[in-house]
């Protein structure tokens, strides 16, 4: 039996509880890889993987657990917690039975987030920047209101140049940093390869991202691509004292 038949993950979209039941082995990875980022793309907040009824029929399997924990690391309000009943997954917050899982997923604290859904249009920049603008405004963050609102529109116009598509764009505080990411449901990943040429036209935004974020990056995701990026505003008053 393949993997791809025998590995199911299936979701609970009002709780965020994916169940994974079946045989996992290294062909169903990315069946696994897909079914999470999907839900992390649906909605923000922390996403339960539940084991329980999972078999690894190949350890190195397992390492797809941790991969999708870094890989939305840096997303805005996204954390992977499971249950798992082996503990032989290593890496992930996790917990033996549904019940403590369930439990701890019930005490995380409630995601602060934003979240808007725009059109490929001129004026999508300038609506992710009022976004952008009311989010800092809401956690203390006035200093990110501008190196995060150039980010941010220079990611949108990305999506409404090359992307051509419905774009969802979604930010949350972490302590001091904010974190915002525009999914689109392009393949297309960024290429950023440093200064451009003085005497080309465009191909400037992603070195004006790479410029007023600590750290920004792109993961493909089930249909499309999420694009993040990290600001912290220890670094505008570094870069601005006094």
């Amino acid at each position: 039996m393949s993997t791809d038949a025998g590995c199911r993950v299936e979701a609970d979209a009002a709780s965020g509880v994916l169940r994974l039941t079946g045989t996992l082995d290294r062909s169903g990875v990315d069946v696994v890889r897909d079914g999470l980022l999907a839900q992390f793309c649906c909605r923000p907040g922390p996403v339960l993987a539940d084991l329980t009824a999972l078999r690894v029929a190949d350890p190195a399997a397992r390492d797809v657990f941790a991969e999708v924990c870094r890989e939305v690391r840096d997303w805005p309000a996204a954390d992977l917690l499971l249950c798992d009943p082996t503990g032989a997954v290593e890496g992930v917050p996790a917990w033996p039975t549904l019940a403590g899982a369930l439990a701890g997923l019930a005490a995380a604290p409630l995601a602060t987030v934003v979240e808007t859904d725009l059109p490929p249009t001129v004026g999508a920049a300038r609506e992710a920047r009022q976004l952008v603008t009311e989010g800092c405004g809401r956690w203390g963050l006035p200093e990110l209101i501008e190196p995060a609102g150039i980010a941010v529109t220079e990611m949108v116009n990305n999506v409404v140049a090359h992307a051509h598509t419905p774009m969802t764009v979604r930010l949350a505080p972490r302590g001091s940093a904010l974190h915002l990411a525009v999914r689109d449901h392009s393949p297309r990943q960024p290429a950023f390869t440093g200064q451009a040429p003085l005497d080309t036209a465009g191909g400037r935004g992603l070195l004006l991202i790479d410029t007023v974020t600590r750290s920004w990056g792109s993961s493909r995701v089930p249909d499309g691509k999420v694009v993040w990026c990290v600001l912290h505003a220890d670094d505008e008053s570094t870069a601005h004292p006094g």
